[in-house]
């Protein structure tokens, strides 16, 4: 089980992952649709995992991905975007993120994914 922070600014994709996270044992223990928030929900909840789009108003996933980071070095952060350009992902792993999931995105590949950084971060 892990306490998990959602951040995307189309509130179904939100919904989706927070019914697939939760059916799984896992804690949604916030929300965001920006950068920004995510940040400072990052801040006042320490979510074990991040789920975080790329492409979001305000401030956009890296941007946000680079600044909990600076925050937390060891923060679990996987980016989840609709933008499958390898170029794109690749700038967000070399910027820390720990995994991606390219949307749109099956049950079983979100829980492995978690799975998969809760595994490495232990």
């Amino acid at each position: 089980m892990a306490n998990i922070l959602l951040v995307d600014d189309i509130s179904f994709i939100k919904k989706i992952e927070k019914n697939v996270l939760e059916s799984s044992g896992h804690v949604i223990v916030g929300d965001a649709s920006n950068g920004e928030d995510a940040i400072r929900l990052y801040r006042e909840k320490r979510p074990d995992i991040v789920i975080m789009d790329i492409t979001m108003p305000v401030l956009n996933g890296i941007e946000a991905l680079e600044k909990i980071l600076s925050i937390d070095a060891k923060a679990n952060v996987i980016m989840c975007s609709a933008l499958a350009h390898e170029r794109i992902l690749l700038k967000a792993i070399k910027a820390g993120a720990k995994e991606y999931i390219i949307k749109p995105f099956t049950t079983e590949r979100l829980i492995s994914t978690i799975e998969k950084v809760l595994a490495h971060s232990k």
